[in-house]
């Protein structure tokens, strides 16, 4: 969906507010936008083709009739509070800069957001997923020429060795995609990680992870011609050479699914979910899986403490004098 185009000043500092003191993603940026044309555009009182908006006459009777207009919409509770945050953000904005004299959204309660348990792969579907890159184009192009089997080893490789840094470190696919070289350490086995709101922490890189990337740069060396320096992307286009889209990803990662016999509604963040959820599994303290996984809030890291039955039966029969 393109972007609309905003001629309001209020709305353009706040853009400018996002990306230079807030550190947002173009990608947040671009979804406040649109929540923002969708609320002025719900609102009589409001055009987006004036430069100049009276954002103060918004009261907290059109805020809530904007939120009854997205429950009429029957959107998910998840995106009514989503689009509610925006528009708290935005007129608190608006009311810091002196341009609105209150926050109509300030004292509206949204529905109360249901907490799902993430959706966590055993360790046994993770190591089914972690192998079949290499095999699935093995297979893929077992009767094509040399030069076309060269190739699938080529992204077999890499997609082994982002799917293994991913669950290794517990990263965002956008932050395995976005790994230089200099980013890494293999000597330590721990490698650099700028994430969300360009928050920098360090994560850990496994033996299997150190593996398959020594594995895949060694073959990588025969596909590309450019210098490799610190800044130079770890992942890599076949075709061009330019850092891996994580749309390409995302697309090879329902084959390997469909080819582990793993559900298809996986994703490359479960397996995010599942480092989180087996570190904890294992013992490991909440604070570090926190650090690892870069949240700002313990809050958002323990929804990750949902205890499997079989966890529960261990501790019982380990713990229970009469077990």
């Amino acid at each position: 969906m393109p972007l609309p185009q905003i001629a309001d000043q209020s709305v353009m500092g706040y853009v400018r507010h996002l990306k230079n003191e807030r550190r947002a993603s173009d990608h947040t940026i671009n979804s406040y936008i649109l929540d923002i044309f969708q609320f002025a555009k719900i609102s009589k009182d409001l055009n987006l083709e004036e430069k100049s908006l009276d954002w103060d006459k918004v009261s907290t009777t059109v805020a809530k009739d904007y939120i009854a207009n997205l429950q009429e919409a029957k959107l998910s509770k998840s995106s009514i509070l989503r689009k509610t945050s925006t528009m708290r953000s935005f007129f608190k904005f608006l009311l810091r800069e002196k341009i609105s004299s209150s926050n109509p959204f300030t004292e509206l309660k949204g529905a109360k957001k249901e907490r799902n348990l993430p959706q966590v792969m055993t360790i046994n579907d993770v190591d089914k997923l972690l192998n079949a890159p290499l095999k699935y184009w093995a297979e893929l192009y077992a009767k094509e020429p040399a030069k076309r089997q060269a190739s699938g080893q080529f992204i077999a490789r890499r997609d082994a060795a982002v799917l293994e840094v991913i669950y290794s470190g517990g990263l965002r696919i956008s932050e395995a995609v976005n790994l230089t070289v200099n980013n890494l350490n293999i000597l330590s086995g721990t490698m650099k990680i700028l994430g969300k709101g360009s928050k920098q922490r360090i994560c850990m890189l496994g033996a299997p992870a150190i593996r398959a990337i020594k594995a895949y740069l060694k073959f990588r060396e025969n596909f590309t011609s450019s210098t490799t320096s610190s800044s130079t992307p770890l992942f890599i286009n076949l075709k061009n050479g330019e850092q891996l889209n994580p749309r390409s990803l995302q697309r090879n990662f329902k084959h390997y699914l469909t080819y582990a016999g793993l559900s298809p509604e996986l994703t490359p963040h479960k397996l995010r979910h599942s480092f989180a959820t087996h570190l904890l599994e294992a013992g490991a303290d909440l604070r570090s899986v926190q650090e690892m996984l870069g949240h700002s809030s313990l809050s958002t890291t323990q929804i990750y403490t949902h205890i499997t039955p079989e966890r529960l039966l261990e501790v019982y029969s380990k713990a229970h004098p009469h077990a």
